[in-house]
C-alpha cells in the first residue's frame, strides 16, 4: 500500500499495542461498530451468542464481564444489563406479556412498577393485580388460567413486608406462571433466590452494586437459556444498552460490596433499634426485628439485611411536624435511591400508595450510609428536638 497522507494515517494507524498486559482493573472496551476478519465471520454472527461480539449495543469484553460476574454473585447463568432498574423491570414485563395476559403484583411493590402495571393493564390489555405480600402460599387462590407473571419484592422498598418466596414460587410453578423477584435490598448477597424457585432475578444496580450514588443500571439474571433468549430478544428489540465508562464502574465496586453492605446492616440496625425505644416513634419497619411483618421468613431465607429501613412516627405528629423533622435533618439528606455512602431520609404518603394501609401514623424512610451511627442517631435526635 501507497504511504498514507496525513489525515488517513491519523484514522488508520500502524501500532498495534503488545501482548502480556495484566492488571486488576477490567479494561473499558468502547464501541458502537465492532469489527471482523472477514466478510464470512460477519455473516456467521450471532448476536444472542455471547461468545462473540456482533454490535456495541450487544455488548463488548467490559460488559460481558459484568454481566458474568453479576449473574455468578446471584447464582445465575444469563444476565442482561438495561440502562436502570425500572428499564430491567419493563424489560421483562415486555418480554413474557402479552394482550389478554395478567400480572400479579405486591401491593407494597416499587411505586414506579406499579404506575408500569397501570400503564399495561390501561393501554395494552393487559390486567394487573395487586395482592398482600404476605399471602404466601394463599397466592394460589389468586392466579387465573391467563396469569402468566408474579412480581415479588423482598422486602417491600417503602413499607418492608418480607415475603415467602418459597410459597409464591411453588403456586406459581404448580399453575404455570413464572416468578419474578426485585432482590435490589439484598443485593444478591443475603437472599439465594434462585435456590427458592424464582425464575427471574431483577437488580437495580444504582444502588450497593455501584456504591457511589453516580451510576443508573439495571440487570436481569436468569438460569434457564430459553427464558434468557426471550429476554434477550426484548432487550434487543428496546435497544437497551450501557455505556461502558458506567459499567466500568460498577466493576470497580463490585470487590468491596460484600464489605459495604455489612456495614450498612450493621449500623442501620443499631440506629433502627435506637428508634425502637424512642417515643416519637410507634414502629420501627426492619425485617430483622421480630415485630416487622414477615419477619420469620427473613430469618428462614436470609443472611442478613441492608441498610434501608422505614419507621411509622406516633399518629400524634402531623405531617407538617414530620416534614420539619426530615428537613432539620443534617446528615442525612432528603432523596431517592440509596445503597451509597451518604445517608437519606425520605417522607412517604403511604396512605395514597397502597390499597390496602392500615395505621394512621407518618412514615419515614431511612437508609443509613456509611458515616459514624452515632453521629447519625445524634443528627436524628437534633431533628427530634427541631420538630
Amino acid at each position: 500500500m501507497a504511504k498514507k497522507q496525513l489525515q488517513t494515517a491519523i484514522i488508520h494507524s500502524d501500532y498495534q499495542a503488545p501482548d502480556g498486559f495484566g492488571a486488576f482493573p477490567v479494561a473499558i472496551h468502547h464501541a458502537s461498530t465492532v469489527l471482523f476478519k472477514n466478510v464470512a465471520a460477519m455473516r456467521a454472527r450471532n448476536w444472542q451468542e455471547k461468545n462473540s461480539y456482533t454490535y456495541g449495543l450487544h455488548g463488548t469484553p467490559t460488559s460481558f464481564t459484568l454481566e458474568a460476574r453479576l449473574a455468578e454473585i446471584e447464582g445465575g447463568q444469563h444476565c442482561l444489563l438495561a440502562p436502570s432498574g425500572l428499564a430491567a423491570i419493563t424489560m421483562v414485563d415486555l418480554a413474557l406479556l402479552k394482550s389478554g395476559d395478567d400480572v400479579l403484583l405486591p401491593d407494597n411493590v416499587y411505586n414506579p412498577n406499579r404506575d408500569l402495571g397501570n400503564w399495561l393493564a390501561r393501554d395494552f390489555g393487559i390486567t394487573a393485580r395487586y395482592y398482600d405480600p404476605l399471602v404466601g402460599a394463599g397466592i394460589a387462590d389468586l392466579i387465573q388460567p391467563n396469569t402468566r407473571l408474579i412480581w415479588t419484592e423482598a422486602p417491600g422498598s417503602v413499607s418492608m413486608e418480607m415475603p415467602d418466596i418459597p410459597a409464591i414460587c411453588q403456586a406459581a410453578h404448580a399453575n404455570g406462571a413464572l416468578v419474578a423477584i426485585d432482590n435490589t435490598w439484598s443485593a444478591g448477597l443475603a437472599l439465594r433466590a434462585f435456590d427458592l424457585g424464582v425464575d427471574i432475578v431483577m437488580q437495580a444496580l444504582t444502588k450497593y452494586q455501584s456504591g457511589g450514588s453516580d451510576i443508573l443500571m439495571g440487570a436481569v439474571i436468569t438460569r434457564d437459556a430459553a427464558l434468557n433468549q426471550r429476554l434477550q430478544a426484548t432487550h434487543m428489540r428496546l435497544g437497551f444498552g450501557v455505556g461502558m465508562d458506567d459499567a466500568y464502574l460498577v466493576l470497580r465496586s463490585l470487590p468491596t460490596m460484600k464489605m459495604r453492605f455489612e456495614a450498612h446492616d450493621a449500623a442501620a440496625r443499631k440506629i433502627a433499634a435506637w428508634l425502637k425505644l424512642r417515643p416519637e416513634i410507634s414502629s420501627v419497619l426492619h425485617p430483622a426485628f421480630p415485630d416487622c411483618p414477615g419477619h420469620d421468613i427473613w430469618k428462614r431465607d436470609f443472611t442478613g439485611a441492608a441498610g434501608l429501613f422505614s419507621v411509622i412516627f406516633d399518629d400524634r405528629y402531623s405531617e407538617e411536624q414530620t416534614d420539619r423533622f426530615v428537613d432539620n435533618l443534617q446528615l442525612f439528606k432528603i432523596g431517592y435511591s440509596w445503597g451509597g455512602a451518604n445517608s437519606l431520609c425520605v417522607p412517604y404518603r403511604i396512605q395514597s400508595m397502597r390499597n390496602n394501609w392500615q395505621g394512621n401514623g407518618i412514615l419515614v424512610r431511612f437508609n443509613i450510609g456509611l458515616e459514624d451511627p452515632q453521629d447519625l442517631i445524634a443528627d436524628i435526635e437534633q431533628a427530634f428536638a427541631a420538630m
